[in-house]
């Protein structure tokens, strides 16, 4: 083996059969079209590959469109069922499962195939790509990278959950495909949100200072992986549910203290925005079995004055509490069919503004990734990839064998220089005590504060 992954199989993955079926993508589905999304899972023993690639191949006939590829016609953009199948290769590496649990983030890792996407909106290129990777101990990585126009983080777990059935030989988890997202959402939606959508049309002045943001993100921001065990996330619940008078999640208030601590740390005493994603279908009284992207998002002020227990009653408020009417998905369907789909590419969401430290902060604990089981095993630990590093970005997950959280944030270099030092540390576990029991895997990944 090398300390370079090598190639040892590769195949393509087919249900079978073609549906032949075509889901038109909406307006949302096309504004995120040129977005692929990556995930790893580790698992501690050797996972066959050919069980995996049988099992695959019956959850793709389950939700068809994992397999199939995009197609273009006159700014419509549609998801054809053709069945023309998943890549899935088979790498050797040189190298422990702990060592490759530290690249996860880091840049050329090779723990995953990017799908990409804007190729992808031509057609002729896979909408799911899957990498299996071989360490050297005997465990085994599985990186898998998803096109975002096909579904959101709900919609691969629709996936997994039907592939881990397959392999388990369990009964396969139900999954709706939605034909035309647009009518889906105009039948359902209340004739009246918020009122406000979640995208802009930035001036051409600020259109290439984002541009500029993006071309440099790579050098000028660092991915940093927080972990706070069970215990930690307990103190800060009853300190912070004591303080705002009101019953906080472990989500609440893991989101409220590592925003306050950041911008502790960057020494930021500014008004800021927060935008948080929200799965709308439980609002909107749809089926979690419906596979596309259905998101909304709640925008949040963060006053730093105000303390970590005011942002997360904050939140509470807005993402557990507030009524289908809240929703903004009208107000973006509105916005986005004015821009007209020739523009979208310049449309940018609010979450987007690296020049006002606007904070993004997706929640995707709760989705079951911990529930995936292959050959008996489930995943020691499950990850974002190294998704494009732009900054005031985070993504929180179940920490090791499903316990505590791991928060996987973007930020700008100097801001990520202070959090893994040690006053940096120190600010971030100041719940955390001596004898909190921390994952023995966690002591085995460095990179990991």
């Amino acid at each position: 083996m090398s300390i370079w992954p090598q190639l040892s199989r590769r195949r393509i993955v087919r249900a079978g059969h073609a549906t032949g079926r075509e889901l038109r993508c909406g307006l949302m589905d096309t504004m995120l079209a040129d977005l692929s999304v990556s995930v790893v899972l580790y698992f501690e023993c050797r996972l066959d590959e050919d069980r995996l690639a049988a099992g695959l191949a019956l959850a793709l006939e389950r939700v068809p469109v994992f397999a199939g590829r995009l197609r273009t016609d006159r700014e419509q953009l549609t998801a054809v069922c053709d069945d023309t199948g998943v890549p899935l290769d088979v790498y050797t590496v040189e190298g422990t499962l702990a060592e490759a649990m530290g690249r996860a983030t880091a840049a050329g890792s090779e723990l995953v195939d990017p799908v990409d996407a804007r190729a992808a909106r031509l057609g002729g290129v896979p909408l799911l790509t899957v990498r299996l990777t071989r360490t050297s101990d005997g465990g085994t990585v599985l990186g898998c990278s998803w096109h975002h126009a096909i579904g959101d983080l709900q919609s691969f777990m629709l996936l997994m959950r039907a592939w881990s059935a397959a392999v388990e030989g369990e009964p396969l988890p139900e999954a709706e495909l939605v034909d035309d997202q647009d009518a889906l959402l105009h039948s359902v939606l209340p004739e009246r949100d918020c009122g406000r959508p979640g995208f802009r049309l930035p001036t051409a002045a600020e259109a290439q200072a984002l541009a500029n943001e993006v071309a440099v993100a790579p050098r000028a921001n660092r991915i940093v992986q927080v972990l706070f065990a069970e215990d930690e996330v307990r103190r800060m619940r009853e300190e912070f549910s004591a303080k705002a008078g009101l019953r906080l999640s472990s989500g609440d208030v893991v989101c409220a203290h590592l925003i306050s601590t950041l911008r502790e740390l960057d020494e930021d005493t500014a008004e800021r925005m927060v935008t948080v994603p929200v799965n709308a279908r439980r609002w909107l009284g749809l089926s979690p079995a419906l596979v596309g992207n259905l998101l909304s998002e709640v925008h949040l002020t963060h006053r730093p004055g105000e303390g970590a227990a005011a942002l997360a009653a904050a939140l509470r408020t807005a993402v557990e509490e507030f009524p289908a009417e809240h929703l903004n998905l009208r107000a973006n369907l509105a916005f986005l069919a004015a821009a007209g789909r020739s523009r979208m590419a310049d449309c940018v969401p609010l979450g987007f503004d690296p020049a006002a430290r606007r904070f993004s902060f997706s929640n995707w604990s709760r989705f079951g990734a911990y529930d995936v089981t292959f050959q008996g095993q489930r995943p020691v630990l499950f990850s974002p990839a190294a998704n494009f590093p732009v900054p005031w970005v985070c993504w929180t997950v179940e920490g090791f064998d499903g316990r505590g959280f791991l928060c996987t944030v973007v930020v700008p270099a100097r801001l990520a220089a202070r959090a893994r030092g040690v006053q940096g540390r120190a600010a971030l576990h100041r719940y955390r005590v001596a004898a909190d029991a921390l994952p023995a895997a966690a002591a085995l990944v460095p990179k990991i504060i």
